[in-house]
C-alpha cells in the first residue's frame, strides 16, 4: 500500500477487506480457542466457585489479549507486505 494521499484501486479496497475479515476470523478463533483451555477444566471437573471465577477470569483476559495481538499482528504483516510476490516462492531469486 504506497498510495499514501492518493485513491485505492478496488483490488487494493478488496484486498484490505479480506484481509481485515481474516485477521477477525483468525483471532477469534484463537480467543476461542484459549478461552475454551482455560476455563474449561472449571467446568468439566466442577472445581469450586473461587477456583472456577479465576479460572474464567483468566481466561477471559487472555483471550482479549490473545484477540488484539493477532488482529494486529495481522495487519501489521499486512501493512509491511510481508507475503512473497509469488505463491510457493520465499525468495526472490528463486
Amino acid at each position: 500500500m504506497d498510495t499514501y494521499g492518493g485513491r485505492r484501486t478496488q483490488g487494493e479496497r478488496d484486498a484490505i477487506t479480506v484481509e481485515i475479515g481474516y485477521a477477525l476470523c483468525s483471532a477469534a478463533f484463537a480467543a476461542a480457542v484459549l478461552f475454551g483451555a482455560v476455563a474449561g477444566p472449571a467446568y468439566l471437573f466442577g472445581l469450586p466457585s473461587g477456583v472456577r471465577g479465576v479460572l474464567v477470569g483468566s481466561g477471559a483476559v487472555l483471550a482479549v489479549v490473545v484477540f488484539f495481538v493477532r488482529v494486529v499482528s495481522v495487519l501489521v504483516r499486512f501493512a509491511r507486505g510481508d507475503q512473497p510476490s509469488q505463491p510457493g516462492r520465499t525468495n526472490p531469486d528463486s
